[in-house]
């Protein structure tokens, strides 16, 4: 079973996830995300998809505040 992380409340994201979510809101595309994690590109589409889905979000800048206000990012990084 894969290692979780509670980011928020009552919101278990993987750790990957974090690591997509963080490069997502860093600016980066998919297919950078893709090479820099080195995963395949439906694999980063899949994640991302999980993210908005757990956390109800469904753009980039709602997902970079989430990001922000949660620690994941600094407002520096972005």
């Amino acid at each position: 079973m894969p290692e979780k992380d509670i980011i928020g409340p009552d919101i278990d994201i993987s750790k990957r996830e974090a690591e997509v979510l963080a490069l997502v809101v860093r600016g980066f595309i998919n297919k950078e995300i893709a090479d820099q994690l080195c995963i395949s590109l439906p694999t980063v589409i899949s994640h991302r998809k999980n993210i908005c889905k757990k956390l109800h979000l469904h753009s980039v800048s709602a997902l970079t505040i989430y990001a922000v206000t949660h620690g994941i990012v600094s407002i520096d990084e972005i």
